[in-house]
This record gives structure tokens, C-alpha cells and sequence, in this order.
């Protein structure tokens, strides 16, 4: 970063100032002192420029209010962001708080304790808390209403500081002893600061200031230190979080008054005096540091007393209260930043993220890439790519990391192209804490060493050289040099860069190099020129300053230095002759004499080893031979010299919305002599400007000569123009030119090389050649204007150039994946394959179907149609694209995938295609292999192999009957098993019918059916059963209904019933309900045969069937076994057959007529299925 100062304000009667504060987010200045002194300043920047921003543009006082109101000298001053109020108190303990009203500040509330000072105030992050400390130790934290959250009296301390953390939870109060005291956000004393740079220090200390940034945009790196105590005597320790016991420590050696950090927390301001080594007078300084204690600059500021220190919201500028003054000063931030192939390269930090955000903007095309990197170091650019250094992931795998005897680097450097693509990687153990590169090489450097990797870009290499590249040895392309060596480059491979290296005691200071060049600066001021790319030492230089930034001109001739106190000095590396006088070098142009002060940034032009650009102050300089133009006001960094251009990117509009860049804040200047030639040829015409150009050679001016002879058709000047400017297309484009015999012609071809389109076009259809105006459309890829000069023109036009017109901005709305708009255009020009494509993205199914339908038989784009359908699930269109295309196999496979077993089975039945049986008997066998049985039964249902489903339905009916599942569970397993078989047999009779042609009987087709079943069924059980073992629950859980209804009759008559199903229903369970209901019924003859057959059952073990003899003597011994009533076992009015069971009471039905099921073909008593929506036992819904 560097530092100047800038502006002083005056404040009116000499008063003293003893505070400052600069609101970050509105800008307003609140300064306090003597004689009750409080004023609200703004500095606003006034200007018409549009060029003229940021620090570059004039700032004035947009506002200068004294608020009157204290009694005493003002000694705190803090303000609240959020809510736009100031607070402020004096040394009678008086507080205020200010709001801002129609452009001005009031009295908002007032505070008086009348007891002890007010010592410190600090708002929350949020703003909506303050905490107010008293010198006698009482504290106070309100709301940003007004009210009192609480208040404490801390006994015997004298508070001087508080601070509150980020997060609002902790509280710290700094003491007049020095002490730090951590309390929580309630009051309750935590735990006392181990304050780390006091050790060895003498005498009494006071805290000069505490800071902790709140993280509000961002952090460094993660874990970054963020908690800043100073004292006095110029110790100063900066930690992680309150209780960090590794905090870093620093001793600035001055008096200090105030610290502050910047906006994001990347800069700590140390304010006060500094005592100077030979004299007796101290003088103002402000110091700044990073986070992790490492001195970036010093600013000295005149004056007698410093008391007080603010920044800016954006970090550009600092106000420091000294004496009865404000200075200003401006800083120009050490931005993470690079220029390659017009895309500006710059990072920046989130708060909601821990990694640097690194922006990748493309100006040429206004777009953007962004990338996230952890703990961003730097970033290098030339030419086309970009170097990021930053601390390794240690999470990220390392090459070279899994060998043996070799640790993980500490720091990795990823090399970039244009858009953010990395495009390779080396991890390394040295710091690179100073980059550069060049086309062939990257160049970092710690202290002690540095180190060469030859990088290369596989996409400029051939397939040969890849292979070369990959068996190039690791020491072939990486070097690691300590800076004390002298490498002579003979079979010089470098230092392993793996074997710890000694320190120096002259650490490098900073780096630069061209493609034969290094250099590498010390801190002592020596310079070191190595040879590339064989690292050579070739001469060493003595500067008296330290080396800032360094660069080297496009023919490796001339070194920039910018030192660290802003002076650029340039030195000559190829020396003069020693014959040459001590005169010479005193003439003008001796670079030995060039010196520049408050220069912050320089760039050399890469086409002109004389001419560079330099930044002081807010001014931009240009140079050739040493001699300036004059001065262009603006604040810009500069990107790029070439071409007589400069191009320069004001970073500092950008970072206040880095994730919007505009193309505003990329400025091109024109240097003298580019603009000189210009206003000649404008102004005096094209001979003398030719032979300013002569005296004043550059390839820009001899092209903008040509571009102007062009313009007026001289072209003899321009062709010689374009030779001295080594413009091989121009020189044809002229001779083309001479080939034409018409002016208007002429004239139209040159408005079309200057980009007038428009005007060319108008050119061409005044001379009636449409065609050249359309071929001129069709080079540019304008089929919009193609089309309308095709529609325009009276006649025919070319049909063929229509459509490919038409299918030209169907391409251009479907690239932008406009698709209703590209449909249209497709369908005029009849593009059939990008016309499915856009009903497929729109899908819009119809229009494909009609599209399929449309296309003749076996088109190239059936299989293509098909495929769409089958990836939405649209079977039966899929299916008839590819029989239309003649792809049966494909159709099949379309039903297979979507589970359309029924369709699959149908088509190979009509294709005759054999394999589908054992495809599904496979994907059966595979749902079955994962337990997936009710997939595989519907599976088998959805294909029509209604048995196999049956099969599986019954053995998962079975199973769950053995595990004692509940009853009606299993009966409904049971009936869809049954419900299958009957679907079977449906199936079956419709399938003969279907075979059997003309007109037969009923009957015939049912015998036919029959007939098929027993050819076909393996399984007599199951066909002929199917309903068994539903029956069987279905009863066994009517007799319970009855029970617990108190039919008790209609009970033991149904559990009667259920003996039949033995072979279902364990006889334990049966004969037990039988004994139950009988025995409630008071039918104890019936009773005890339920009785006398448990006992005598074998599945029972002896110890089983104890139970139920001890229970039957039990009930025997007071009942006589007989039963009530006679039990008919069948009815009189039909001795020759079985009665069937009505399915509703589980009764015999007596009735001559009585209901019958459709569906399972079970009865019922007509009076009692009138009781019922559903059959009982299938629960198909009644007719």
C-alpha cells in the first residue's frame, strides 16, 4: 500500500481537537475538543467528469455543522451506522445522542449520571446496544431506544476502554492499570486477558486503544486475527478471539494515542509520536500493520499533538485529528488484482465466506467468472495467464504427498487461464511471498530463496510434446536458489527444494523479471540481475532505499524502482562504456539523474523500451525519453501500455461492488503523439501528418494514417501506411480496392472495414447489388437483416437461402434457449431434427407426436423421437416411433424399461419375438433375489401371467400365516391371490376367443377355455382351489365377529363350519373357537368333542395339552357334556347334496334361492346380502 497526505482542514478559533470518528457507511466526520467543540463535516466529491472518480475528483464540504449542546470539552465521540445517530460526551460526563433530520443533526436524548467521566462508548455490531464505561468504574448498556438494558458498579476498578466482540456476547473493559477484563454480555465477570506484549516492559502503562473488528466484510484468510490492544509505550498484541493464548505481538516504539481497522479488517492504523534517533523533538506518525504484525508503511504528519485516528468506509482515505486540524490522507490499498488478455483478474472478501472470492472479468465481452480460493496470497498475471499463490488445502490431496520421507507443502501456486480454468498446480514449501511471471516461467520468492518453474499449456503443445513433457524429471522444470548463492548456470539444476534452507541476513524485499531476466531486490538496497532461462548471477547494483516494486522494460534495458517511501528511480542494467565522461551522464536524458516522489504504481509500453506511465498522487504521468507530457488527472491502476494506449481500471469503484464490475471504471487514455497525429490529419491533412508519422515512427500512428488515407481512397498513402505498419490484410484489402472500378463501390467496401455497416448496406442497394449487401449480412452472421433484405428485394429470392436464413435465427433463439421463438423459424425453414429438439425442451409432446407422425417411414430421426418418448415415459408414442422406423426389438425393450409389461408381451406375441418370456422370467428372478415379491407379482399381473402372480401371491399369503400375522391381513392376501386366479381364467377365455374365428356358441368358447387350462395349469391347487384359503379366514373371523356380538348360535354353527379347513387354519386354533363358542352357547356336547379333539392332537407336546384337560374337567365336572338344543348337521328339505354357506352369517342357506357372487362365485342368503355394498368375501362391489 501507499500513503500520502492530501488535505487539511482547519478548525475556526485554533481550538484543539482531542477526538475523531468517521461514520463508514454515510461518510459523515465527527471531531470533539476544547471548549465544548463538536462538528459534523462530509466530504463529497463534485465534479462533471465522468472520468474523474474516487480519489482523482475534487472533494469539498458538503456539510460543516457545529452542534452545540456540551458544557465541557467533547472527549468521546462514536457513531451508530445502523441507525444513523451519533453519540457524544464531554468532561462533566454529559451525554448525547444526535439524529439526522432533514439533512441535519439534533438532540435526539440526553444523560447525566453527575458523578464520574465517561471514559469510553462502543455500539454493538448491530447497533442495537451500547455500552457506556465511567472512570469510577459504574457501567451502563442501553438499546438504541433509549432504555437501560442494565447497569453495574464494577467495585475499585477505573474502567478506560470497552469494546464489545463481533458476535455481541462478550464485553471487554480495559483498565487505567492497563489491565483487560472479559466479561459476558450480561455483566458477570469472566476471566482476566493474558496481555503477551507487556513482557519486559517498564514503568506504568495505559491502554492507548481497543478495537475489534466485526468481521462485517469479511477476513483476510480463515482465523485470521481480528482483536487489536495497544498501549501507550507502543506494545500492541493482536489475536484470534479473547482468550487466544498465542496472540501476535508487536512494539511499534511510539507513544500511542488511538488504533483503528480499516473496513475490512486488513489494515491496523497505530496513531501517535515517534521519537527521533538523533534529536530531541518528537514527530507525528501513524503506522500501518496487517493482522499478523508485518509493517506495511509509515506516515509522518506535521503538527504537535496527534489525538486521534479514523478510515473512511471504503479504506481509501484516513482523517487524523492533530492540534486544531484534520488531515486527510489517501491510501492506495495493495489490491489482489492482475491484467491478462483484456480480462481484469481482482479478489475480494465475503463475510459469509471464508475463501477469497476471485472475480474473472472479461472486458472485451462485459462477462464474468468467479472463483473461490482459500487463503489467497497474491495474484500474478502475464500475457494470457494468471498465477494464484495461496496457502495449501490440507484437506486437497498432494501430488508427491504420499511419498515416502516427503511432508505436505505448506503453499500451492495454480496456474489460470483467462476465465479462471486451472490449467496446472505445484505445491512448494517456500513462502511465496513476492511473484512474478513471464511466458515461459514463474518466478516466487520467500526471504531466503527463490524458485523457477517452467510451466507449460498442453493446448499448445503437440501430442509429441506431452509426452516429453511427462517424462521430463521434476528438476528439469522446477528450481529452488538461495539468494546468498551465485548459480553460473553450468549443469546447474538448482537446490532440492525439499531440504530445509539457512536464513539470510538480507531478505529478499521484491521481484520482477522479462523472458531473459531476473532480478531480485534486498532489503539492504543490493540488486541482483540473474540470466534466463539458465540462472545465472550476472551483476550485482547497491540502491540507498529499500526496493517497493520493480519492473523491467520490454527489451530487459532499463529497471523501475519505486522504493518504499514512493521515490522511482530507473537504472541503466546494460551500462555505458567506461570511456564515457562524468558529463554525459549529467545531460537530460541520463536516467541516473530521473527521480519521481509519491509514485504509487508504473507500467513500461511492451512495444517501446523508451516510453512507461506512472501514477502520483491522483495524477497519471507519461514518459518518452524521460521527458513527461502533461499530467492526466485520475485514481486508476494501470492495466496495460501498448499501442500508444493505456489502459487503467479504477479498482477502487469496482471493490464498492465487486460483484457488479462496470465497464465505467475502465478508462483508455491516448498519449501526446497518438493525439497529435489525429488532430493533424483532421485539422492540416494527410502529407504533413505523414511526415510527422515519418519523424515520429510507430506502427498505431502509421495504421491510423492508413485507416484516414482510406477514408479519403488514397490509397497509394495507405498501402504504404500499411507496409510500415506490417499490416498484411490491409495491404490486401487495398489491393482489392484497386481491382474496382466503380467509387461508390469503393466507398461501400471501405464503410464495411471500418465496421458501417449500416451505411454500406445503403451504399449496395443504391447501386442495386443486393446480393452483395446480403453476402456482406451473411459474413457478419446478421440472418436477421439476411432475412429481411431476402423478403425486401421485388423477384424470387433463393428458396435455399431462405431456409438457411430461417434455420440460421432458429439457431440463434435456440443457442439462447428461446425455443417457442426457434420453433417458428425451424418450421419455415423446415428443419425437422432442431424442430424435435425444441418440442422436446418445450415439451411440448403433441407437437412431437405430429412431428413422428408426419415423417415418412424409416426416417433418421424416428429412433431419435422414440428415445425422447421413452426418457419422459410416453410409452405407446415411443412404441409406434420405432415401428414406424422398424425397430421392433427397440419398441419392446421402450416397454420393458417402463415396466409395460402387459404392451411388451403384446408385441412379441404379434412380432413373433421369443425372448420376452425369458427376459421376464429374468427380471422376475431378479426383484425376487432382493426380497421384492409384490414387485415380481406385479410384475407378472401387468404382463397378463396372471398364474405365476397367483404363485407368488399364495406363498406370501402362506408365509404370513405361519409368522400368526393378523387374520384379516392374511384374508386379504388370500383374496387378491384368488382375485389373480380368477383374472386367469378371464384372460384365458378371452384369449381363445380371440383365435377362434366366426361365429360360434358361448359354450364352444368356454369348452375351448377349459380345454387351454388344463393343457396349460400345472397347478391344480391353485386353479381349482383359488378361493380356500380365503374362505378359510374369512369364517374363522365370522364366527369371531358373532362371538363378540353375542350371536352365539350363529358362532358355534360358523366355527362348525370351519373344521373343513383343517389344512389352513392350524386344527389348535379351530377346535380351541369351536370350544369357545360351543361353550358360550351352552352346547357342552359339542364342547367336549372340541375338547377331546385337542387333547388329542399330535402336534400338541404333552406339557401343550395338560392346559386344556385341566380346563375340561374344570368345566365338566359342572356341566353334563350335552348339548341344548340337536344339532342338524344338514338341512331336511335337500338330503341328496351339500348345502352351500351363506358368506354374509355362515349359516347353511336352506332357500331354494338364494345370491350368488359374480366374481368369486360364493352365496349368500338373498335377505341378508341386502345388508351389504360389497361381497363379504371378494369385496367386489354388488350389481
Amino acid at each position: 500500500m501507499f500513503i500520502y497526505l492530501s488535505k487539511k482542514i482547519a478548525i475556526p478559533n485554533n481550538i484543539p481537537l482531542k477526538c475523531v470518528s468517521w461514520n463508514k457507511d454515510q461518510g459523515f466526520i465527527a471531531c470533539g475538543g476544547d471548549e465544548a467543540l463538536l462538528k459534523v463535516l462530509k466530504l463529497e466529491t463534485q465534479t462533471d467528469d465522468a472520468k474523474l472518480k474516487g480519489l482523482a475528483a475534487p472533494s469539498n464540504l458538503s456539510m460543516n455543522q457545529t452542534l452545540e449542546g456540551h458544557i465541557g470539552a467533547v472527549q468521546v465521540v462514536t457513531w451508530n451506522e445502523q441507525y444513523e445517530k451519533l453519540t457524544t460526551s464531554d468532561e462533566t460526563g454529559l451525554i448525547i445522542v444526535w439524529m439526522l433530520y432533514k439533512g441535519a443533526w439534533y438532540e435526539e436524548m440526553i444523560n447525566n449520571r453527575n458523578k464520574s467521566v465517561v471514559r469510553s462508548m462502543s455500539w454493538n455490531a448491530d447497533g442495537q446496544k451500547i455500552c457506556i464505561v465511567y472512570e469510577d468504574g459504574a457501567v451502563i448498556v442501553g438499546s438504541v431506544d433509549g432504555n437501560r438494558i442494565w447497569g453495574k458498579e464494577l467495585k475499585g476498578s477505573q474502567l478506560a476502554h470497552v469494546a464489545w466482540s463481533p458476535d455481541s456476547k462478550i464485553l471487554l473493559f480495559g483498565m487505567v492499570s492497563g489491565e483487560v477484563h472479559i466479561y459476558d454480555n450480561q455483566g458477570n465477570f469472566i476471566m482476566k486477558m493474558t496481555i503477551s506484549c507487556l513482557t519486559a516492559a517498564n514503568g506504568a502503562v495505559s491502554i492507548a486503544g481497543i478495537h475489534w473488528y466485526a468481521g462485517t466484510r469479511g477476513y483476510v484468510e480463515p482465523d485470521c486475527p481480528c482483536l487489536a490492544i495497544c498501549y501507550d509505550n507502543g506494545r500492541c498484541q493482536i489475536m484470534r478471539f479473547e482468550n487466544d493464548e498465542k496472540p501476535v505481538c508487536i512494539d511499534t516504539l511510539m507513544n500511542v494515542v488511538s488504533i483503528q481497522w480499516n473496513h475490512c479488517g486488513s489494515v491496523l492504523a497505530v496513531a501517535g509520536s515517534l521519537r527521533a534517533s538523533n534529536k530531541e523533538k518528537e514527530f507525528n506518525v501513524v503506522q500501518f500493520y496487517t493482522p499478523f504484525g508485518e509493517h506495511l508503511r509509515t506516515l509522518k504528519v506535521p503538527g504537535k499533538q496527534m489525538s486521534g485516528v479514523g478510515w473512511e468506509g471504503g479504506g481509501l482515505r484516513i482523517g487524523l485529528a492533530v492540534d486544531s486540524h484534520i488531515y486527510f490522507a489517501n491510501i492506495r490499498p495493495d489490491y489482489k488484482w492482475g491484467y491478462c488478455c483484456s480480462t481484469v483478474v481482482y479478489a475480494y472478501t465475503k463475510p459469509e465466506r471464508q475463501e477469497h472470492c476471485v472475480v474473472f472479468w472479461d472486458t472485451k465481452n462485459n462477462e464474468k467468472f468467479v472463483k473461490y480460493v482459500k487463503s489467497l496470497m497474491s495474484i500474478t498475471t502475464s500475457g494470457d495467464f494468471c498465477i494464484l499463490a495461496s496457502k495449501a488445502d490440507e484437506t486437497q490431496p498432494q501430488e508427491d504427498a504420499g511419498c515416502e520421507g516427503v511432508s505436505p507443502a505448506k503453499y500451492v501456486l495454480i496456474l489460470c487461464n483467462s476465465i479462471g480454468t486451472p490449467l496446472d498446480s505445484k505445491y512448494i514449501n517456500i513462502d511465496p511471498l513476492f511473484v512474478t511471471m513471464t511466458k515461459t516461467h514463474v518466478i516466487a520468492a520467500s526471504k531466503d530463496v527463490f524458485y523457477l518453474w517452467q510451466y507449460r499449456v498442453a493446448k499448445k503443445l503437440t501430442a509429441l510434446e506431452i509426452n516429453q513433457v511427462t517424462r521430463t524429471k521434476k528438476g528439469g522444470r522446477e528450481r529452488v536458489y538461495h539468494i546468498d548463492g551465485s548459480p553460473s548456470g553450468a549443469n546447474d539444476s538448482g537446490q532440492n527444494s525439499e531440504k530445509s534452507l539457512p536464513a539470510t541476513r538480507d531478505p529478499i524485499c521484491c521481484i520482477t523479471a522479462t523472458d531473459k531476466t531476473l532480478v531480485v531486490a534486498r532489503e539492504s538496497g543490493t540488486i541482483h540481475r540473474y540470466s534466463l532461462p539458465n540462472v545465472v548471477l550476472i551483476q550485482k547494483y547497491s540502491l540507498i532505499n529499500r526496493a517497493f516494486y520493480m519492473s523491467l522494460n520490454c527489451n530487459s534495458s532499463r529497471l523501475a524502482i519505486i522504493d518504499i517511501s514512493g521515490v522511482l528511480t530507473l537504472l541503466d542494467l546494460e551500462v555505458c562504456s567506461a570511456g564515457d565522461n562524468g558529463a554525459d551522464h549529467a545531460a537530460a536524458g541520463d536516467p541516473s539523474k530521473f527521480e519521481r516522489k509519491d509514485v504509487w504504481d508504473m507500467k513500461w509500453a511492451n512495444d517501446n523500451p523508451d516510453l512507461f506511465a506512472m501514477m502520483e498522487k491522483t495524477r497519471m504521468y507519461v514518459f518518452r525519453n524521460l521527458d513527461p507530457e502533461e499530467p492526466i488527472q485520475t485514481s486508476g491502476y494501470i492495466c496495460n501500455f501498448e499501442d500508444l494506449e493505456i489502459k487503467s481500471v479504477l479498482l477502487d469503484e469496482i471493490m464498492k461492488d465487486p460483484e457488479r464490475p462496470n465497464k465505467d471504471n475502465l478508462i483508455n487514455f491516448e498519449i501526446r503523439s497518438l493525439r497529435d497525429s489525429r488532430a493533424l490529419i483532421e485539422k492540416v491533412g494527410i502529407e504533413d501528418a505523414s511526415q510527422f508519422i515519418e519523424d515520429n515512427p510507430h506502427p498505431r500512428l502509421w495504421r491510423l494514417l492508413a485507416e484516414a488515407a482510406l477514408q479519403k481512397l488514397d490509397l497509394k498513402t495507405a498501402e504504404q501506411a500499411f507496409v510500415r505498419c506490417k499490416d498484411y490484410q490491409g495491404i490486401e484489402f487495398v489491393k482489392r480496392l484497386g481491382n474496382l472500378q466503380r467509387e461508390p463501390m469503393k466507398q461501400a467496401e471501405v464503410a464495411a472495414y471500418f465496421g458501417r455497416f449500416e451505411e454500406a448496406d445503403r451504399m449496395y442497394l443504391d447501386m442495386d447489388r443486393r446480393d452483395l449487401a446480403i453476402n456482406l449480412r451473411i459474413k457478419l452472421g446478421d440472418w436477421f437483416k439476411v432475412l429481411q433484405l431476402l423478403k425486401s428485394g421485388s423477384g424470387d429470392c433463393d428458396d435455399a437461402l431462405l431456409e438457411q436464413a430461417y434455420n440460421a435465427i432458429g439457431d440463434y433463439f435456440a443457442d439462447r434457449q428461446k425455443w417457442a421463438n426457434a420453433v417458428q423459424f425451424y418450421l419455415q425453414g423446415r428443419n425437422q431434427e432442431r424442430l424435435a429438439e425444441c418440442y422436446y425442451m418445450l415439451e411440448d409432446y403433441d407437437g412431437l407426436e405430429r412431428l413422428a407422425t408426419d415423417l415418412p417411414e424409416n426416417h433418421k430421426l424416428l429412433p431419435e423421437i422414440g428415445q425422447m418418448f421413452a426418457t419422459v415415459g410416453m410409452c405407446e408414442q415411443a412404441v409406434n416411433a420405432y415401428l414406424k422406423c422398424k425397430q421392433p426389438k427397440a419398441a419392446v425393450d421402450t416397454c420393458v424399461h417402463l415396466n409395460q409389461w402387459n404392451k411388451a408381451v403384446e408385441l412379441a406375441r404379434t412380432l413373433n419375438m421369443k425372448e420376452i418370456k425369458s427376459l421376464l422370467s429374468k427380471y422376475a428372478s431378479h426383484l425376487l433375489e432382493k426380497n421384492k415379491t409384490l414387485e415380481a407379482v406385479e410384475l407378472y399381473r401387468k404382463a397378463h401371467h396372471f398364474l405365476e402372480a397367483a404363485k407368488l401371491m399364495f406363498k406370501i399369503a402362506d408365509e404370513e400365516a405361519k409368522k400368526r400375522s393378523r387374520p384379516l391381513r392374511v384374508k386379504k392376501l388370500y383374496v387378491l391371490a384368488a382375485r389373480l386366479v380368477e383374472d386367469y381364467h378371464e384372460h384365458v377365455k378371452t384369449s381363445q376367443q380371440s383365435k377362434v374365428q366366426g361365429k360360434k356358441s358361448e359354450a364352444t368358447f368356454a369348452l375351448a377355455g377349459l380345454l387351454e387350462e388344463d393343457a396349460t395349469s400345472s397347478d391344480d391347487r391353485i386353479v381349482d382351489n383359488a378361493w380356500r384359503g380365503a374362505e378359510a379366514y374369512h369364517f374363522f373371523l365370522l364366527a369371531q365377529r358373532h362371538l363378540y356380538a353375542g350371536y352365539m348360535e350363529n358362532a358355534m354353527r360358523t366355527a362348525l363350519h370351519l373344521r373343513e379347513y383343517e389344512d389352513v387354519i392350524p386344527a389348535v386354533e379351530i377346535y380351541s373357537l369351536l370350544a369357545i363358542c360351543s361353550a358360550a352357547n351352552r352346547a357342552f356336547g359339542t364342547c367336549s368333542n372340541a375338547f377331546i379333539k385337542l387333547e388329542s392332537l399330535e402336534s400338541l407336546s404333552p406339557e401343550q395339552r395338560q392346559p386344556y384337560e385341566d380346563l375340561a374337567l374344570e368345566i365338566f365336572t359342572k356341566h353334563p357334556p350335552k348339548d341344548r338344543v340337536i344339532q342338524p348337521s344338514s338341512s331336511p328339505e335337500r338330503p341328496a347334496g351339500k348345502m352351500p354357506t351363506c358368506i354374509a352369517t355362515g349359516l347353511p342357506i336352506r332357500a331354494c334361492q338364494f345370491w350368488m357372487c359374480s366374481v368369486c362365485k360364493h352365496c349368500a342368503d338373498e335377505h341378508e346380502i341386502s345388508k351389504y355394498n360389497c361381497c363379504p368375501l371378494c369385496h367386489s362391489p354388488l350389481m
